[in-house]
């Protein structure tokens, strides 16, 4: 799955448009390499996300194509917050 549409689905960030964004700023890295929008993500992998000063890291479990809302956090898992 895409890198930009897998933030939308799991609802790390709220809008698509938003997430290609970041990932175009080089605010976004998938196991510590800078990555683009179109990145693939993988279970397993690593996210690295900037927002502002503060830095987010969750690692992917699970990938769906369609999850409701309350469902979405069940696909990552937070590992670390940075202010």
């Amino acid at each position: 799955m895409r890198l930009d549409k897998f933030l939308k689905i799991s609802r790390i960030v709220k809008r698509r448009t938003v997430a290609n964004e970041m990932a175009s700023a080089g605010r976004v890295q998938v196991n510590g390499k800078k990555a683009k929008p179109g990145t693939e993500v993988k279970v397993g992998d690593l996210l690295e996300i900037g927002y502002g000063a503060s830095l987010i890291r969750v690692r992917i479990l699970e990938i769906k194509e369609h999850v409701r809302k309350e469902e979405a956090a069940s696909l990552y898992q937070i590992l670390e917050d940075e202010a």
